[in-house]
């Protein structure tokens, strides 16, 4: 069974650094393109981040030189690094697992991050 485990949310002031986590479990981790999707409340789910398997990346242009996306393939993670946070930043963030080559992907369940003062 395929398991995507999001951590690393809370609640932190603005100008402030969040570290996300996705574990994945039951899937070859290495074969597959992740990517960070957030939600706010009564807004769309937006991309925020992605990271192919080959370790190359891509921003959404509000995070570009904020987020940092990364991932360890001997632990199975990926991660999320989000510096000089802002309270437009507060949202659901969900790990979303893609599988190269064909449509088979996966979403974690979640994990919340606000920004507040």
């Amino acid at each position: 069974q395929v398991q995507l485990v999001e951590s690393g949310g809370g609640l932190v002031q603005p100008g402030g650094s969040l570290r996300l986590s996705c574990a994945a479990s039951g899937l070859t981790f290495s074969g597959y393109n992740m990517r960070w999707y957030r939600q706010a409340p009564g807004k769309e789910r937006e991309l925020v981040a992605f990271i192919s398997t080959g370790g190359s990346t891509n921003y959404a242009d509000s995070m570009k030189g904020r987020f940092t996306i990364s991932r360890d393939n001997a632990k199975s993670t990926v991660y999320l690094q989000m510096n000089s946070l802002k309270p437009e930043d507060t949202a659901v963030y969900f790990c979303h697992a893609a599988r190269v080559g064909i449509s088979l992907y996966y979403w974690g369940q979640g994990t919340q991050v606000t920004v507040s003062s």
